[in-house]
């Protein structure tokens, strides 16, 4: 799966797992994941690569302990259980 079908697919679970997404632009300041008033949003940074967005959202992911992986693209769950780059 390409990285662009992939972030497609990343975003779909993070939005099915609560995650309000926010796409801006933000000249390379990156983006993250936050809790604000019990809200969880996800914020991407249009000006990173597809690859960078990605890893942001595996990021977000990852912090939902709660996440049915059965439910999850196997190529999803695969980047999921990589160890997380340095």
């Amino acid at each position: 799966m390409h990285t662009a079908q992939l972030l497609s697919s990343a975003l779909e679970v993070a939005r099915d797992t609560g995650f309000q997404v926010r796409e801006e632009i933000l000249e390379g300041a990156g983006g993250g994941h936050c809790l604000i008033r019990g809200q969880k949003w996800l914020l991407l940074d249009l000006t990173q690569s597809q690859q960078e967005q990605l890893d942001d959202v595996i990021d977000a992911l990852r912090s939902q302990p709660q996440l049915e992986l059965t439910k999850v693209p196997r190529e999803l769950v695969e980047c999921l259980r990589s160890p997380k780059a340095a």
